[in-house]
């Protein structure tokens, strides 16, 4: 995937509005966004309509841009591997943008999660159709989980390295993947435990629990 260049003075805003918001936090005012796009926050304004309307439009095109990497690189992934680690530092602002909003915290951040769980899900099953990745005894569950899990990895990194500026942020990002990519592709590729033992007791326990569970239940 190559990602297309802003054509409209509202993409230009988006764009900016993304860096902003990945650099400073959701809280930045709209003046940063207009001192970044190079228009008046009263443009913005008449573009978008309000602040929280273009925090909307900036999920939305983060979302897309991430669902259309990750379908991309969940059917196709040893072919777009080298191309994805060589376009990291242009897509630092979209995962910068990622990771403020799930520290945000609050309903814009439960929303935002549930639309990257919700958008796995899709991209996930293509790759389990396609022969890529292992079908799930709970898919739901092991969706969530890898999406809630990379999230929460990302955001502490950059509350314990808490970058100062756009430099700073670039080198954090590149170093969480540097130091995440091997890891992770080691336990999906190669897994963690050297038998299923643990697996398949827990498969015999939570479809036939103890009686003691069932009377409480």
């Amino acid at each position: 995937m190559r990602l297309a260049a802003p054509s409209t003075t509202a993409e230009t805003i988006r764009e900016a509005a993304v860096r902003v918001f990945g650099r400073e936090g959701l809280g930045a005012p709209l003046r940063s966004v207009a001192a970044e796009a190079g228009v008046s926050a009263g443009r913005i304004v008449q573009l978008f309509g309000s602040k929280d309307a273009l925090h909307r439009a900036c999920d939305e095109h983060v979302l897309a841009v991430v669902r259309d990497l990750k379908r991309e690189g969940m059917t196709d992934a040893g072919a777009s591997l080298l191309t994805r680690l060589a376009m990291v530092d242009g897509l630092v602002p979209y995962v910068a943008y990622i990771a403020r909003s799930v520290q945000a915290g609050g309903e814009h951040a439960r929303t935002f999660v549930q639309h990257m769980v919700d958008d796995a899900m899709g991209y996930v099953a293509d790759a389990v159709a396609a022969g890529v990745v292992r079908p799930s005894h709970d898919e739901g569950a092991r969706v969530r989980y890898l999406t809630e899990s990379a999230l929460g990895h990302l955001a502490l990194r950059l509350s314990l390295d808490a970058p100062r500026d756009g430099d700073e942020l670039v080198a954090c990002l590149r170093r969480h993947l540097d130091s995440t990519t091997l890891p992770l592709l080691e336990l999906f590729t190669q897994g963690f435990l050297a038998d299923r033992r643990m697996l398949d007791e827990y498969l015999m326990y939570v479809g036939d629990p103890p009686a003691r569970e069932q009377a409480q239940a």
